[in-house]
């Protein structure tokens, strides 16, 4: 049984890596870190075959790189459209994704860091289709109102429907008829397909964290 750490801010991203390494007999993820201080201490404790773990969410690679290897774990980054992959390489990260990544790309690259070998995404998201990419995530912003959106990052920041209301004044019902019309537009089936949608269309992902943040200026 390899196991598995995760390690990123957004619980739904989290979720998400897990339910895809979940249906492999093999691999177990016995951990998530969502602080800097929790990710080094499943690190000591757990001693897993591999921690996969966001980019924007280490500022000292080097401190994380040499935990790692202390505790003999792989480490596989999940970087952000158009980042080179040797800057990880070279600094001792083992596997490279980003955040487009396939499931069976993701248990690939785990099974072969778990081996000691490195692994890299052939397709860099930025490189493979920007264009695309972009006027995807630009049609969906423009199809949501304000409202919409506020929702959508509240939701990728991992509040319950409970929690959304209040933040917005309003019932849960109200939310939940909300998120219908959500999903209807952007074509996805749970708060989990939209979070994840989000977090890969990063027009959407700004247009939504900056709609949130003028509303917690007013």
């Amino acid at each position: 049984m390899l196991k598995i750490l995760l390690a990123d801010n957004q619980a739904i991203f989290r979720a998400g890596i897990a339910k895809v390494l979940a249906v492999e007999d093999d691999l177990r993820v016995v951990a998530q870190a969502q602080t800097q201080e929790q990710m080094m201490m499943a690190l000591d404790k757990f001693r897993a075959a591999v921690m996969i773990f966001s980019a924007s969410f280490v500022p000292d690679l080097a401190v994380l790189v040499q935990g790692a290897n202390r505790c003999k774990t792989g480490l596989i980054v999940v970087a952000e459209n158009g980042e080179n992959a040797n800057k990880y390489l070279n600094a001792g990260v083992r596997g490279v994704v980003y955040r487009n990544v396939s499931g069976d790309m993701l248990v690939e690259c785990v099974r072969k860091v778990s081996r000691g070998d490195r692994f890299t995404q052939e397709t860099k998201p930025a490189a493979a289709a920007p264009d695309s990419e972009d006027f995807v995530g630009a049609r969906v912003r423009d199809r949501l109102t304000p409202k919409e959106l506020r929702i959508v990052a509240l939701i990728v920041q991992g509040y319950k429907n409970k929690e959304i209301a209040v933040q917005l004044g309003t019932t849960e019902q109200v939310i939940k008829n909300y998120l219908r019309n959500v999903y209807d537009k952007i074509g996805v089936s749970d708060r989990l397909e939209l979070a994840l949608f989000t977090i890969h269309h990063h027009i959407l992902a700004e247009a939504a964290a900056a709609t949130t943040e003028g509303r917690m200026l007013q």
